[in-house]
């Protein structure tokens, strides 16, 4: 870092214990410990998507984390009020789905639950403990008071993310240590918690600057950031650091399938958009057969995250056909900094974005 960085920078370099205030996002479906390792060893924070993992998985992938880095890491986790199942909405969506599954040969009644997303819990909380990670952070708002309280045993440092100013706020009322302002522009779910009204969202650049102003925090840019020049751009809006995730996507350090890959490299990667089909919860990722026949916001699809039972069947056989139709292609608006080289050579380019101004 330069000696001309920010108080709040050096601040977050503190609380990070970092060589670059540089965060790579979680990406659940995508990365696991491997890439992690590669961003801390490269001087970044590299953060251990936690929502999807089981207990059992959750302590071996911070066992092989622990074992490829002795920097420090981040461990995300979601925290969410699980929604109470609605039959009639299940019914309507699966309805919705029924020519999908005509066409592919899946019997709807032959459907049972799909992958996961569970709140953070007491029982991940004194697995954690045994690690004791640098930071944890969250994604639509805050575990309660309680749960948070058994992450400061450890004197962890914790993030969340805010897409409005009034979040932001509100996470700063309720004793984060730094904010990530995510933008519109960022790939896969949008943090927002205080408000399910997508029209409130704003661009990482326009949001930024007003999360700088309303609060007395380190504030991390996230969205829409994927070489030097974002990097620098962010700084000089204020951010004390950045988040950057489509950027990592194609590192071989990665886990993103093939059809992920094709796509992301390809021109289909320039057109994303916000949808709820995959999960029930706004995500953005690249458009596809299915958000753009159903619609990518539409309201038939049941609350997070039980939108994920219907469609993963439709998912599966797809994906064997070589096809990503049905597939969440998560990914940002800006893709431009996706490149197959490695996690630290994208780390080492990205920082670079702090030393040129």
């Amino acid at each position: 870092m330069t000696q001309t960085s920010s108080p709040h920078t050096q601040a977050l370099l503190t609380l990070l214990g970092t060589t670059y205030p540089l965060i790579q996002a979680p990406m659940a479906g995508v990365q696991n410990h491997a890439l992690a390792a590669a961003v801390c060893n490269a001087g970044g924070l590299g953060s251990l998507p936690c929502a999807m993992l089981s207990l059992d998985a959750l302590h071996a992938e911070l066992t092989a984390l622990r074992a490829a880095t002795d920097k420090p890491f981040n461990v995300n986790f979601f925290c969410h009020t699980p929604p109470t199942p609605d039959a009639l909405h299940e019914q309507q969506w699966r309805a919705a789905l029924t020519p999908y599954y005509a066409e592919f040969g899946i019997a709807p009644e032959d459907i049972t639950a799909g992958p996961g997303r569970a709140p953070f819990t007491a029982e991940a909380a004194e697995l954690l403990a045994e690690f004791k990670p640098t930071v944890v952070s969250f994604h639509f708002g805050l575990p309660s008071t309680t749960l948070l309280a058994q992450v400061r045993r450890w004197s962890a440092v914790v993030l969340s993310s805010a897409t409005t100013v009034a979040e932001a706020r509100w996470l700063e009322a309720n004793g984060v240590d730094a904010i990530i302002a995510q933008g519109l522009e960022a790939g896969g779910h949008r943090g927002m918690f205080l408000t399910n009204d997508v029209t409130t969202q704003l661009g990482t650049f326009a949001l930024l600057p007003r999360i700088v102003q309303a609060v007395n925090l380190p504030v991390i840019a996230a969205g829409g950031i994927a070489d030097a020049q974002g990097v620098a751009a962010a700084v000089a809006l204020g951010a004390a650091g950045v988040q950057v995730g489509t950027a990592y996507m194609l590192c071989p350090e990665a886990t993103t399938s093939a059809i992920h890959r094709a796509a992301l490299a390809s021109d289909a990667a320039n057109h994303t958009a916000l949808t709820r089909l995959f999960t029930g919860r706004p995500a953005r990722g690249i458009v596809n057969r299915v958000m753009r026949e159903l619609g990518p916001l539409s309201p038939i699809a049941p609350a997070f995250p039980l939108a994920t039972t219907a469609i993963t069947p439709l998912r599966s056989k797809a994906e064997a056909l070589g096809s990503g139709d049905f597939s969440p292609l998560w990914a940002g608006q800006n893709a431009s900094g996706c490149r197959a080289t490695g996690a630290a050579e994208i780390t080492q380019t990205l920082a670079s974005g702090f030393h040129s101004l």
